[in-house]
């Protein structure tokens, strides 16, 4: 029989993958960003075109942004798209813990 071990994981997928707690965060932030972007375009039933058209965007950036390659997008480019499609974006800081 084989033995399986598990191994808890972190509240950020991103720090399970050995990245930086700092660079974790970050691509957190953004993938959460990405993911409400992505909700509003399928939500609204917008094509790839009709996105780009709404967010001011070309089909290519749409098309990545479905794709998940986040690291074509900074936090400041997610926050002006979200801006455009009609959401505003809170941002809660609070001390780590230890």
């Amino acid at each position: 029989m084989t033995e399986h071990k598990m191994t808890l994981a972190s509240s950020n997928i991103f720090e399970d993958l050995g990245f930086s707690p700092q660079e974790a965060e970050n691509l957190r932030l953004r993938s959460e960003l990405m993911q409400k972007i992505t909700t509003f375009i399928e939500t609204q039933n917008l094509t790839i075109e009709q996105a780009a058209q709404h967010l001011a965007e070309t089909n290519e950036t749409i098309a990545a942004l479905q794709n998940g390659k986040i690291g074509e997008f900074p936090i400041d480019r997610l926050i002006s798209m979200l801006n455009r499609a009609g959401m505003r974006v809170r941002i809660d800081v609070f001390p780590a813990a230890a």
